[in-house]
């Protein structure tokens, strides 16, 4: 287990170093370790390149990496289906669906409301879908069809807003919806860590409870769990990571999805293992999405959540493949 975190751990800091390094100006490595490390008479471009464009845009991919894929970890737990990711809670159609309505219906919006309304609209709507979802009790099977209702709803309603928007608008927020971590900075990465504290502390404390519930909930009511108050906890540790994930970045898909199922190949069953794995697997997924996003097709730069598209439908495809094999 020590030697895969150091092993992910050194991929994460290859990976960090390449983005550094390589754009639209790339950079030697020593010019690297010279703007960042302050050494050598650094040159003023390269330092402003590293430190002020793109160390900020590496961090927060970090962070919005290993944020996707906790929750993700915590979804496939309480919902106990491999298909399981923190979009069937509603999250990143709430999020959208909100974030669409400020950039079509305010005009010129600050990137801060954008943010707010992302976040409350995931929130809302993992509200709304475990309320729905009640009914003396909840069971990951009503909050899964429940929460692909109400998605559908607020996708016909991010649809409805664009189809009547401006032209200018819909674009803006079609660039939001894609995913991407392009307008980082440092004071938007110290947030989002702040952020994050808290609820990944109480992810990695709550692993024994995600053990339980993963057997079912009459074997962990059995064993003493109470079933209906962990769920709903986790439910909002979900949102709390996704959400604040999704306000600064975007929809970045599939992530939650692939990062935990590698990170459960890797390590086995114990979410003690799973949860630090997934979120070295999760934020090498993003910090790399990101670079090869950039360096692909220059001087264009496609959105990160259309490279984790790109990999992760066909990794949709072989669970769903798997699971068909696995009932025939």
């Amino acid at each position: 287990m020590i030697r895969l975190l150091v092993a992910l751990t050194l991929l994460l800091t290859l990976l960090m170093a390449a983005s550094l390094a390589f754009g639209d100006v790339p950079l030697t490595f020593r010019q690297l370790y010279s703007a960042t490390t302050g050494t050598g008479d650094p040159d003023p471009q390269s330092v402003m390149i590293v430190l002020d464009l793109r160390l900020p845009r590496v961090l927060l991919a970090l962070l919005v990496g290993a944020a996707l894929a906790t929750a993700g970890a915590i979804t496939l737990a309480i919902m106990r289906n491999p298909l399981a990711e923190p979009g069937v809670l509603g999250i990143n159609s709430g999020a959208a669906a909100a974030a669409m309505a400020v950039i079509v219906l305010v005009q010129d919006p600050p990137v801060a409301l954008l943010q707010a309304a992302g976040f409350f609209g995931a929130a809302a709507m993992a509200l709304a879908v475990y309320a729905f979802a009640w009914r003396s009790g909840t069971s990951s099977l009503r909050i899964i069809l429940v929460g692909i209702g109400l998605s559908s709803l607020a996708t016909a309603g991010t649809t409805f807003l664009s189809a009547f928007g401006d032209i200018g608008d819909v674009q803006r927020a079609m660039v939001w919806l894609a995913g991407s971590v392009y307008d980082a900075s440092m004071v938007r990465v110290r947030l989002l860590a702040l952020w994050l504290i808290v609820p990944l502390t109480l992810a990695f404390l709550a692993a024994r409870e995600l053990d339980l519930i993963r057997f079912g909930d009459s074997s962990a009511k059995s064993l003493g769990q109470p079933v209906d108050r962990v769920r709903g906890l986790m439910i909002v540790l979900v949102t709390v990571l996704s959400g604040a994930a999704v306000a600064v970045s975007g929809l970045i898909g599939f992530v939650g999805l692939v990062a935990p199922h590698i990170a459960r190949r890797l390590v086995g069953a114990s979410h003690v293992r799973i949860l630090p794995v997934a979120a070295l697997v999760g934020a090498c997924l993003v910090v790399s999405a990101d670079l090869v996003g950039r360096v692909i097709l220059p001087p264009a730069q496609l959105p990160a959540g259309i490279v984790t598209g790109l990999v992760g439908a066909p990794f949709f495809a072989y669970l769903l493949w798997g699971r068909s094999r696995g009932h025939g």
